[in-house]
């Protein structure tokens, strides 16, 4: 039986269509921790808070960054049904535990950029192989920078020498201390190499390559043992693309703010054709967290740091069925409607 039901007067198919865009944002680890309660007027965000990674994310920063994607996909999705969506963050006493309710706030005009962002939900991927040395043209990092701007977020991009060798130290000193970290490691390596549950995790074919000596920055090493052999001369480039993206405050609201200026970002950067792939680890210790906040002046909060460049492409990495995202209503029975295989919007 069916899990999604009507809602916002849409019929169950649309529902499930704006929930499988929902499930193919990012998320730490692949987790996938967002789950939505379904009402006839609404949409209720809520977190699995079960599966959030308490070594790597001990505050839930990142759960609710990932959440914050998953929000703009549904955005997206129902202003390509025509639906202006009326959001609220972090609802608080009226829906307690929701940290976000999507409201249908009447009607919405599909613009050129909407349709071209909701064609690049699909193709998203985060790309942890080596891109090419082809710089990203400026006009490109105006788009992703503007992006950012129409979530009330700020995209650093990190292209001044100094900056860029400080960002480089804190990233190494990050990845060190998870290295170092036994509850760390082991948390990746359940979430790496097929060792997730069903429909989680980073499967081998998207961990890319085991980081090595010569690679300027120190990427994660998804491959948990089983690593993909790198072809010979096969490196990272030494100067990706850059950008840190800041909130403007700290806490749940900036982070679920961040989150959808994060997907922007993202889907602007896959419709340009450029392909991602973060480097978390110095957002994910407090120490080199607080030491890059300083280096970008203090005024703003870093809540993640992307690569960004020219690459070629990855696999999707599993997805959860859509009824598993839905927290069933007491009393209210599943739908035994039909069910579109369509898969994504």
């Amino acid at each position: 039986m069916n899990a999604v039901v009507s809602a916002l007067g849409l019929a169950e198919d649309d529902v499930r269509g704006v929930l499988e865009a929902a499930s193919l944002a990012p998320s730490i680890h692949n987790s996938q921790p967002w789950r939505f309660v379904l009402r006839p007027d609404r949409i209720e965000l809520r977190s699995d808070e079960g599966g959030r990674l308490r070594a790597a994310d001990p505050g839930g920063r990142e759960l609710r960054l990932s959440c914050g994607a998953a929000l703009f996909n549904v955005r997206l999705a129902l202003q390509g049904l025509g639906i202006r969506p009326l959001v609220t963050l972090v609802p608080g006493r009226t829906t307690p535990g929701a940290l976000a309710v999507i409201r249908r706030g009447g009607s919405f005009t599909t613009t050129d950029e909407t349709r071209a962002l909701l064609r690049a939900v699909g193709r998203r991927r985060t790309n942890r192989h080596p891109f090419t040395d082809a710089a990203v043209p400026d006009g490109h990092r105006v788009q992703v920078v503007r992006a950012a701007e129409l979530e009330r977020s700020w995209l650093h991009v990190v292209d001044d020498r100094a900056e860029l060798a400080v960002l480089r130290g804190l990233v190494r000193q990050a990845n060190r201390r998870q290295l170092a970290d036994p509850t760390v490691q082991a948390e990746l390596a359940a979430w790496t190499g097929g060792r997730a549950s069903p429909g989680h995790g980073v499967p081998r074919a998207s961990a890319g390559f085991v980081p090595e000596p010569q690679d300027e920055w120190a990427l994660r090493d998804f491959s948990s043992g089983a690593p993909v052999e790198r072809p010979s001369g096969k490196d990272y480039e030494p100067s990706p693309l850059v950008v840190v993206l800041c909130s403007f405050y700290d806490g749940p609201l900036g982070e679920l703010q961040a989150g959808q200026a994060l997907q922007r970002v993202l889907l602007s950067a896959t419709a340009l054709g450029l392909s991602a792939s973060f480097l978390s680890q110095v957002i994910e210790v407090d120490g080199t967290r607080e030491g890059l906040r300083r280096a970008l002046g203090g005024s703003l909060f870093p809540q993640t740091v992307l690569r960004l460049g020219f690459g070629s492409p990855v696999p999707r990495t599993p997805r959860l069925p859509v009824d598993d995202l839905v927290v069933p209503l007491p009393g209210v029975p599943a739908s035994t409607g039909s069910r579109n295989p369509g898969g994504t919007r």
